[in-house]
């Protein structure tokens, strides 16, 4: 897969794998970086299912939403605030702009939840929506990945539209390299 950015050291349209080094509040976690540059990054995290519909927030959007039809827990920045990721039919080939969809790279968008949903879902192939997202200052995630906090894959396409209980261990899992061996991680090491 190219970068999907004009910048070759963006990680833009990676995931990022949560090592056993990383935090409790990314403990397993997989980030999609939708944002890389010198002065930071932004990214979502796709396997935090919450309890809540999205109607509890966004009634409109429930009959659009791709299973389970809930809120996901996007990160710790603005949590009073949701963010939605669509899939554009077409793929790369889908750069034009269409009213309410921001193109992000690859088949992915940003959608403005403020729009009517008639607008855009003739438009759109899947839907989830994170409620707040997780971001990094300027070097921050540069400094954790030297730390050895996160380990960097290629996204796959259904990567943010995942109906899979453990998204870590299945992308663990995919990785045809030494990775794949972490997917069995638990922990409580005596049980490796």
């Amino acid at each position: 897969m190219s970068q999907p950015s004009d910048d070759p050291g963006s990680l833009a349209g990676q995931l990022l794998v949560a090592t056993p080094r990383t935090g409790a509040f990314f403990a397993r976690s997989i980030v999609l970086v939708l944002h890389h540059d010198e002065d930071g990054a932004t990214g979502v995290t796709l396997n935090r299912p919450m309890e809540a519909a999205v109607s509890a927030v966004l009634p409109d959007w429930q009959p659009h939403a791709t299973p389970p039809g809930v809120l996901f827990q996007g990160g710790p920045v603005e949590v009073d605030s949701a963010l939605g990721i669509v899939s554009v039919p077409g793929g790369q080939e889908a750069q034009t702009e269409t009213l309410g969809i921001s193109v992000l790279f690859g088949g992915l968008a940003l959608v403005d939840l403020d729009t009517p949903p008639p607008v855009v879902v003739p438009e759109i192939a899947g839907l989830r929506i994170f409620v707040g997202y997780a971001g990094w200052s300027a070097g921050q995630l540069e400094a954790e990945l030297i730390e050895g906090a996160w380990y960097v894959v290629e996204r796959e396409p259904r990567d943010p539209f995942h109906e899979s209980e453990d998204l870590w261990r299945d992308v663990l899992m995919r990785q045809r390299n030494s990775l794949s061996l972490l997917a069995t991680y638990t922990e409580h090491p005596e049980q490796n």
